[in-house]
């Protein structure tokens, strides 16, 4: 079972905002399904558009909070996108009925619901000022926090950093839902949580907001499937193609479709290792394309990140 919970303020009294609303629907219809439309997570959104005041209180959230966190599950999953502030105390998640001595939802109490769950994987991503507070101990110190194992956290910025809207939403969410969507898929199709910041994170340049990731894993988790770039059966076929990953795999004109003298088992192998070489596993040697290879009777090498599927393949991990 895997649950998410988006909430989206855009109405506030003080500053109301234009793309977090926007935020949460575009989180819940990329978490809903992966991209062959199979069920993924069972999303609920709570939302507050200009002109609709007091959906989103401090009593409100804190109830949907504790009920994503209280019963078992496989995963769950929470997005805030909204204002956030921080005092000498904690980090706060800011509701519409905020006030100055009391600005919304602590970010410690977040993560204590968290780390007193019975849910196997917790991920929390937040886009809002001052987002990297949450995790962080107060009492110890600014860059320490006190995270359970399975337990991920990605926010638009570090403890003392705002966030930044454009385009009718965060530049975080944004860049997440993007990542989701295929953007930070590997090529067995899995979006991982921490393959979602390394997206995030190189996406933003050094005068931008900075994300940031907190995590205590042991394991890395799929946020989504999508779809493969190359089909597995052909990963699988690695360390047929290539006995031993440092081998080059030689080449003949028998393997090219349109020499006259072509093979149809060569050619069938040429097929599969023309579609590594387009996800970027195989290159020809001593040549600029596969064609040239097999043309003037060369070979053909794994990349670095071709000897990798080489392993997963040869220890049936694909």
């Amino acid at each position: 079972m895997r649950r998410a919970l988006c909430v989206g303020i855009d109405d506030y009294g003080f500053g109301p905002l234009n793309g977090c609303v926007n935020d949460a629907q575009r989180m819940k219809a990329v978490l809903s399904n992966h991209q062959d439309s199979s069920p993924n997570f069972e999303c609920k959104t709570l939302v507050a558009p200009l002109g609709h005041a007091s959906v989103v209180t401090r009593p409100i959230l804190r109830e949907h909070i504790q009920r994503l966190f209280q019963d078992p599950a496989d995963v769950a999953l929470f997005h805030f996108s909204g204002h956030g502030t921080v005092n000498n105390l904690d980090g706060y998640l800011v509701t519409q009925d905020a006030n100055q001595y009391d600005e919304g939802v602590p970010m410690g109490e977040i993560l204590r619901h968290a780390n007193d769950s019975k849910v196997l994987e917790v991920v929390i991503l937040r886009d809002c000022c001052f987002s990297g507070q949450l995790g962080n101990v107060p009492t110890l110190d600014n860059t320490k926090a006190l995270l359970r194992e399975g337990i991920s956290i990605l926010t638009a910025g570090r403890g003392d950093q705002p966030s930044v809207e454009t385009g009718g939403g965060g530049v975080f969410t944004s860049l997440v839902v993007d990542a989701l969507e295929g953007g930070a898929a590997n090529l067995l199709g899995a979006v991982t949580t921490s393959a979602v910041y390394a997206f995030v994170e190189a996406a933003l340049g050094a005068w931008d907001q900075r994300p940031l990731f907190k995590a205590h894993v042991s394991k890395v988790l799929e946020l989504r499937r999508c779809t493969p770039p190359i089909d597995r059966a052909v990963l699988r076929e690695l360390p047929t193609f290539f006995p031993l990953p440092a081998e080059d795999h030689p080449l003949d004109p028998s393997y090219e479709r349109t020499s006259p003298t072509a093979e149809a088992g060569n050619v069938a192998m040429f097929s599969a290792l023309q579609a590594l070489h387009r996800v970027h596993l195989v290159l020809p040697v001593n040549a600029p394309h596969m064609y040239d290879a097999a043309m003037q009777s060369q070979a053909c090498r794994l990349t670095p990140s071709g000897r990798y599927y080489w392993r997963l393949a040869k220890d049936n991990r694909i």
